[in-house]
């Protein structure tokens, strides 16, 4: 049976009793996600804005006190990260590990930064730190099924959250946060690192000056063969270990979707600025078959009997594929392969009717046929590099995160917060980006017709303003304890 979602987030309210009952979203195959007429029913409703978030000012904080929850891979870089940010206190961290855990507070301990309050209480002890006095921003680096639970703990304890991508897996979970968050007036914001890149900064800088004439086409990916980390084995019997606690990243290949595609669309929706003046219309998507993911299963069955629990399994295919129409006749395509051998990629490409620009595999800019030389790209990279990028942009490269981009996301955020700004990446982006999830897999079921995307702005991107670049009333958080910074060993997956 459908969920009703209005009886699930009046549910949801009520606290941590229903939470505790279930997670809202399981590894994979759960009624909810493999419900697809829900998903096409809901993809139709539009429920009234009672606040709008895009360009909201929450009030200052002169000292931002964050709770990590969440310390593996990205939790632990996140909490390093944040170490090097003034007007940062590191008040809290959650993990369903003790040895995570120790790991985050080893991490303050050799910043010269005093410990954390330890929250360490099974799969819910994000609850009470939610609940807590001594937070003002909950960091959400958990496995996927857990980050809206926690968003919503955390708006409903009066703190911003901010959420590692993708934010959510379905629909209803897109609809919470929206509303949770527009009730509450806390932040939800997305974590897409890759928005901040210094290339695809220059170009959503371009676009917003009208290099680029106007934006006709956007492409995006996710191509990154996993399979170390998907076939990390656990080292202990609890399955706490490994590249993905519990192997809860290969189980996400059960569902036949796009599960990961922020990466490749948080940029291009900025450049285009979707939610701030164009929005998303509707999609079509398409899986090949697997051909690699199950023999893998089989193969590492033979050698090891502790993989015989996932022979069998039904898995995504090798590529999905995304096409997506926009209010103003644009177009992006979006690409999703975790598990073909072939190299990594993003691809980032804007084409418009005078400028075209590309990252991945070769990263070049063309006025016309032909790509202009170092000596001009370096013109523009003057002209319209964003004065985030010249404020931060050293620095980052120092403390690190995929080159620098993941600090200057922590960085933006924090100043953000302190300076009551609004944020570059609001709910209505977290949905938006996130949502191609569940649509994508009704497509995909459905032979590839199309389905409409929801206005999660009800109406309000018509009149929103695109981003702020130009940095106004920001700058001023500093960085510390710089020369302490290694930008050596960064955590090149998430």
């Amino acid at each position: 049976m459908a969920t009703n979602r209005r009886s699930f987030l009046s549910n949801l309210a009520l606290g941590a009793g229903v939470i505790a009952a279930a997670p809202l979203a399981s590894c994979a195959g759960t009624k909810e996600e493999s419900n697809l007429p829900h998903i096409k029913e809901l993809a139709g409703k539009l429920p009234k804005m009672s606040f709008n978030m895009c360009g909201y000012a929450a009030p200052k904080l002169e000292t931002v006190r964050v709770g990590f929850v969440g310390i593996g891979d990205r939790g632990s870089g996140a909490v390093k990260r944040m170490t090097y940010i003034e007007g940062v206190e590191i008040t809290a961290v959650c993990d369903i590990r003790q040895a995570a855990v120790d790991g985050a507070q080893k991490i303050l301990s050799d910043a010269g930064l005093p410990k954390a309050k330890e929250y360490v209480n099974g799969d819910l002890g994000f609850k009470e730190l939610c609940d807590s006095g001594d937070v003002d921003l909950v960091y959400i680096a958990t496995p996927w099924e857990w980050h809206v639970p926690v968003a919503i703990a955390a708006m409903e304890g009066d703190k911003h959250t901010a959420v590692e991508v993708s934010t959510a897996k379905t629909l209803d979970e897109c609809w919470q946060m929206v509303e949770t968050s527009e009730r509450t007036r806390k932040h939800c914001v997305i974590l897409e690192n890759c928005c901040y890149d210094f290339f695809e900064m220059l170009t959503i800088s371009m676009a917003q000056q009208g290099v680029f004439g106007d934006l006709i086409h956007g492409e995006g990916a996710y191509i990154h063969d996993l399979d170390y980390w998907h076939f990390n084995k656990p080292k202990d019997d609890k399955m706490s270990d490994g590249a993905y606690t519990k192997m809860w990243r290969l189980h996400e290949n059960k569902r036949k979707a796009n599960v990961y595609p922020t990466h490749g669309l948080g940029p291009i929706c900025q450049a285009m600025d979707i939610n701030r003046g164009d929005k998303m219309d509707y999609l079509t998507a398409m899986m090949s078959d697997d051909f690699t993911l199950k023999h893998r299963i089989k193969e590492m069955a033979q050698e090891d009997p502790f993989f015989e629990q996932f022979v069998g399994w039904e898995m995504r295919g090798n590529m999905d594929m995304q096409m997506i129409r926009t209010n103003k006749g644009r177009t992006i395509m979006i690409q999703h392969d975790i598990s073909s051998p072939r190299p990594y990629s993003r691809i980032h490409m804007l084409s418009g009717t005078k400028c075209f620009a590309q990252k991945w595999p070769k990263q070049h800019i063309a006025f016309g046929h032909n790509v202009i030389d170092q000596a001009q790209f370096k013109e523009l990279e003057e002209k319209f590099t964003p004065e985030i990028i010249r404020r931060v942009g050293e620095m980052a490269k120092q403390v690190g995160g995929h080159g620098g981009m993941d600090f200057v996301m922590d960085w933006r955020l924090i100043d953000c917060l302190r300076n009551g700004l609004p944020v570059d990446m609001d709910v209505y982006d977290a949905a938006a980006w996130s949502c191609i999830t569940p649509l994508s897999e009704w497509s995909i079921a459905n032979k590839s017709r199309p389905i409409d995307i929801p206005d999660f702005t009800r109406g309000a991107w018509k009149t929103n303003k695109p981003i702020d670049l130009s940095m106004e009333g920001a700058g001023s958080t500093s960085v510390r304890n710089l020369k302490k910074a290694d930008s050596k060993g960064q955590l090149n997956v998430h």
